[in-house]
């Protein structure tokens, strides 16, 4: 009896240690994480491109029509509502004054306000009024030329001024498509005004409808 119960023991042992030694299956203890999926980044602001810098002078205008004002030409106070801008023109060396630029707009007829300007001088050079037609884009201007004694404006309740030799107008009258007359006229020592002849010129090429 022992020897059969000895028997019996040992394969029961033997299939307890193979049930220990097996591994065990894995247990689950959660779920799964979802698969990570990364947020594109938003796209970066285009970088705006740097402002040209602006060109020499000062952009300038009244009613329809613009211009640009050459750096030498320094802006001053209008002296009256008539005055759509005025400008200072630095004196040439040996002349005692500055010279003025007047912008106005009025009526009235090209060769009428020609011979007005003309008036203004009690004498004049045997070429004046010099007279020059031509166009800055599609605006027609009429250019003039007096030089001699200055006799003042002739502007109605404006004190008369001692005459002024050796002085000179230069002046552009620009015609716009609404009939109007815009006026650049330049007035002062001849030297002076002889002097910013190429800016003057400058500032007549560049007028333009707003």
């Amino acid at each position: 009896m022992i020897k059969l119960r000895s028997a019996m023991v040992l394969p029961l042992v033997a299939a307890l240690a193979a049930a220990c030694s097996k591994t065990p299956e894995p247990t689950a203890t959660s779920a799964p994480e979802p698969p990570t999926t990364s947020t594109p980044a938003a796209p970066a602001e285009a970088t705006p491109a740097p402002k040209p810098a602006p060109a020499s002078g000062q952009q300038a205008g009244g009613g329809e029509l613009a211009w640009d004002a050459p750096a030498s030409f320094e802006s001053a106070p209008n002296p009256n509502a008539m005055r759509k801008a005025t400008y200072k023109i630095k004196r040439a060396a040996g002349d005692t004054e500055d010279a003025e630029l007047s912008v106005s707009q009025a009526g009235g007829s090209v060769d009428a306000n020609i011979t007005r300007w003309a008036g203004q001088f009690s004498q004049k050079s045997d070429d004046s009024p010099k007279r020059t037609d031509l166009k800055a884009g599609d605006l027609k201007v009429t250019v003039v030329e007096v030089k001699g004694t200055f006799a003042g404006s002739g502007m109605p309740g404006m004190p008369a001024s001692d005459p002024k030799p050796n002085y000179a107008l230069l002046g552009a009258i620009a015609e716009t498509p609404s009939g109007g007359l815009w006026f650049f006229k330049m007035t002062g020592p001849e030297k002076t005004v002889t002097g910013a002849r190429a800016d003057f010129d400058k500032l007549v090429n560049s007028l333009r409808l707003k």
